[in-house]
């Protein structure tokens, strides 16, 4: 691929993470919008025409790592492993 190929994959692939920005943040004020108005009902389910629309407080459990290896650093580093991976930026 040349340099000017290059370049101009580059800039197509900076124009479309910006639109893909812009449609998330579109796609979140839209949520925001629904989940507002389901508070104001007070509804955590809600039927409209053919879609049902959930929004309900969910509780799970999450393993504190932080904490853990604060209090048991010998398990932590005994039970860690490191892995490898490439990142991909253009800046």
């Amino acid at each position: 691929m040349s340099t000017i190929d290059m370049t101009a994959k580059i800039k197509e692939l900076k124009e479309l993470k910006a639109m893909a920005e812009e449609l998330a943040a579109e796609i979140t004020a839209i949520e925001d919008a629904i989940k507002a108005e389901m508070l104001l009902r007070n509804v955590d389910e809600l039927q409209v025409d053919v879609y049902k629309v959930r929004y309900k407080t969910v509780i799970s459990s999450r393993f504190d790592s932080k904490a853990f290896k604060a209090t048991h650093a010998d398990l932590y580093a005994q039970y860690t492993k490191q892995t490898e991976s490439r990142r991909f930026t253009v800046a």
